[in-house]
């Protein structure tokens, strides 16, 4: 339960204002307590107008002159992927706690990087993890952690699009689907999101084993195929060996010639429940009992009757929360971690041909991370 009383104000910076950053920024404007102090971006006429619209003080076009104020105690890193470790090591080194997007990096030894110099600075660390604040996880969340489901042994992690390639299909950048910006496609851009609610719902486990496939098959406009410099996957697919026994399956697509996939699910000894729609099954002797949730009653109980505020509302309202005291950080990095070497296992056992060891991808995981500038000379955090 969250604690009562007064909120003190947090001074929060935000590195990167493209698309993710936007939508961070607007999320911030309706949290009570929280103040944007500073933005930095390399675009300066984009940093100029965001600054604007949203009535920040202080706009820079070098994110270590926003690391160097004393007065902010917290960064947002909003940028691609390969850049997450390097400017959010140098936001940790600065004395502040960091909140990066997913994927926490772009390759699993950036992002073991990320949670070390965490710990070493004792300065929390959250990875923008949005599906463990659902409605749907809360309420599975309940079910699992009350005995309602028994022993957990198999889970099923699914992701749909038909068509939805970022610019390739028609919206986003290009960026997003270049390895050397982006560093995965469809599990790095969505699955990131499925694979780690499941592994929040199961305890987050150990990783033992993976079996993969990355695939990049269905065709797309010849024009933009070009202009893109495609290199990622737009479905991946894996088998995953857990602690305790546990198992998990793993399908997210991009595009595929195919109509929506089952929602992810959890499986017990006595019970079931799937995310999407929201469902909990369970036999008993000859009954097959299929149950479903008034999830916006539970939203309202949690807020009214167990008085928890809003501190599981979102990402960045429990984000915030934390920051003010007032509740225990989710473990999302330790999450975000194990999600990125289920990912990099898969890419590892597809280029490999065969079973790859949790072990084996820490060894030969490769560091991605785009080299930045030190203070006092020019980085370059270019946005998502």
């Amino acid at each position: 339960m969250a604690a009562r009383g007064a909120s003190k104000k947090v001074r929060i910076g935000v590195i990167g204002v493209g698309q993710i950053g936007k939508q961070h920024l607007e999320n911030y404007s309706r949290i009570p307590g929280v103040e944007v102090a500073a933005i930095a971006d390399i675009d300066k006429p984009e940093a100029r107008r965001v600054g604007k619209l949203h009535g920040i003080p202080s706009v820079y076009f070098e994110a270590f002159e926003l690391l160097a104020r004393k007065d902010i105690e917290a960064v947002d890193v909003c940028l691609h992927n390969n850049l997450h470790m390097p400017y959010s090591v140098a936001a940790l080194q600065a004395g502040k706690h960091v909140y990066c997007e997913k994927p926490m990096a772009g390759a699993f030894r950036d992002a073991e990087k990320m949670l070390a110099e965490a710990r070493a600075r004792k300065r929390m660390l959250s990875i923008q993890l949005s599906t463990l604040f659902s409605r749907e996880t809360k309420a599975a969340k309940i079910l699992i952690d009350e005995g309602h489901l028994g022993r957990l042994y198999h889970a099923r992690s699914t992701g749909f699009r038909r068509r939805g390639r970022p610019f390739v299909d028609g919206y986003g950048t290009e960026k997003f689907v270049q390895k050397s910006i982006a560093s995965g496609g469809a599990l790095f851009d969505m699955g990131v999101y499925h694979i780690s609610n499941i592994l929040y719902l199961l305890g987050n486990p150990a990783v033992l084993t993976i079996t993969g496939k990355a695939y990049q098959e269905t065709a797309m406009d010849s024009a933009r195929r070009a202009a893109s410099g495609y290199s990622v996957e737009e479905l991946g697919v894996g088998f995953v060996r857990l602690s305790g026994g546990i198992t998990l399956d793993i399908i997210e697509s991009w595009a595929v010639h195919l109509n929506p996939f089952e929602g992810s699910s959890v499986l017990g000894s006595d019970g079931g429940v799937r995310l999407e729609p929201f469902g909990y099954y369970r036999n008993i002797g000859d009954l097959e009992l299929d149950a479903t949730v008034n999830l916006d009653t539970l939203q309202w109980r949690l807020h009214t009757v167990r008085e928890v505020g809003d501190v599981y509302d979102s990402p960045q309202h429990h984000w915030a929360a934390a920051l003010q005291g007032r509740v225990e950080l989710l473990p999302t990095a330790e999450i975000a971690l194990n999600t990125m070497l289920i990912s990099e296992g898969i890419y590892l056992s597809s280029r490999l041909g065969r079973e790859v060891s949790a072990d084996e991808v820490r060894e030969l995981s490769e560091s991605l991370a785009v080299a930045i500038g030190k203070p006092g000379r020019k980085g370059k955090p270019g946005a998502r």
